[in-house]
């Protein structure tokens, strides 16, 4: 799904503020979300603002959220999350419920750095530079047909909290990882590997044989494709040596989307929920700085407030994409399943579904 996100147009509300205010908005979601309570589940992704969460019955990672629309049997999902994310439910539930986007352009600008046409002639340039068994896996922040992709050439998906012992298993299985589409989360744990980044190269789809010799590609343990998040791409290492000098008490904790500069200068780095999960943990007094998206720092602050909480940026890290839902969007797809005609409805085609299960059934079976 190519996305043009810098078209102004495409983003008018579907429910006017001379229709409803704000606050009608919100009264209408909480009245609608009650009469169709045994019919709806609505989803929010950890980086959706708190005007979203607030009507989400389970928040989450984009699997996390997956695997609960799998195990409830609604008829249909709202997903507050990305495009990528609503297909992936949509691969995971019964045929009979229907996974709705509110905006159907919400979409990943990291997904869309990866295109299952460019993967697709990258994967023909390393096979045909190299005679080794190459093993793909994506991370699970992209399209269903790259999803597709790994399954039918015997890869597996990976996620942030579990892309250590997936690419542990893809190194023992073959000579070679081809890794997509975050180059970041696929260096940062190969180097936790052992594997050193001399032994990593960078293919770069919008480059001839995506700028790299024969003897490159040959002579790579990894191959990383060049996409990245654009969020996480905004921590520097200038923020990090920032808080070391003026409060070196504080531990930096980061997305492993950061660059490899970030988080090798960290002092812990994993996934959202391991974020989470140390903050959480730790003594009241605690001071953090985060390496992730504002929404969740600010959320973080909110519900640990006898915690010193900073984002390691000091400018606002907004995931854009994510924030296209917003509460009227909402509010018009509560709307439209009350009518009887749920709108932006997400379908993952039957091929593409089979083939997907079989690289996500990999890396449950791995994890």
């Amino acid at each position: 799904m190519n996305l043009n996100f810098f078209e102004p147009d495409l983003h008018l509300p579907p429910i006017s503020e001379q229709e409803l205010s704000d606050n009608d908005v919100l009264l209408e979601i909480t009245h609608l979300k009650k009469e169709l309570q045994n019919e709806v589940l609505i989803l929010g992704h950890h980086y959706q603002s708190d005007d979203v969460i607030q009507f989400a019955d389970y928040v989450g990672d984009s699997l996390a959220l997956a695997k609960v629309a799998q195990k409830k049997p609604y008829s249909f999902i709202i997903f507050c999350g990305v495009h990528f994310m609503a297909e992936t439910a949509d691969m995971l539930t019964p045929k009979n419920c229907q996974v709705i986007l509110p905006d159907p352009n919400a979409g990943c600008s990291m997904a869309d750095m990866a295109g299952i046409s460019e993967v697709e002639i990258a994967w023909k340039t390393i096979s045909k530079n190299s005679s080794q068994k190459i093993i793909p896996i994506t991370y699970i922040n992209c399209t269903a047909e790259l999803k597709a992709f790994v399954g039918r050439n015997a890869g597996s998906i990976c996620t942030s909290s579990n892309a250590k012992k997936i690419i542990q298993w893809a190194l023992d299985s073959g000579d070679k990882l081809f890794f997509f589409p975050d180059q970041h989360l696929g260096r940062n744990t190969c180097a936790q590997l052992g594997i050193s980044l001399d032994e990593m190269i960078i293919y770069n789809p919008r480059q001839t044989n995506g700028g790299l010799s024969a003897e490159q590609i040959l002579k790579a343990k990894v191959i990383l494709w060049y996409g990245y998040c654009s969020v996480h791409k905004g921590f520097t290492l200038e923020h990090v040596h920032n808080f070391r000098k003026k409060s070196p008490q504080t531990t930096i904790i980061v997305h492993p989307e950061c660059s490899y500069e970030v988080v090798s200068n960290s002092d812990l780095s994993g996934s959202t929920n391991f974020i989470i999960e140390v903050i959480s943990q730790s003594p009241d007094g605690s001071e953090f700085a985060v390496g992730t998206e504002i929404n969740l720092v600010q959320r973080l602050c909110k519900m640990f407030p006898t915690k010193k909480i900073h984002s390691l940026s000091p400018y606002q890290c907004l995931c854009t994409t994510m924030y296209r839902i917003r509460p009227r969007w909402l509010l018009q797809s509560l709307r439209s399943i009350k009518k009887g005609r749920p709108e932006n409805v997400v379908s993952v085609s039957h091929q593409i579904q089979e083939e997907s299960l079989l690289a996500l059934e990999q890396m449950l079976r791995l994890s």
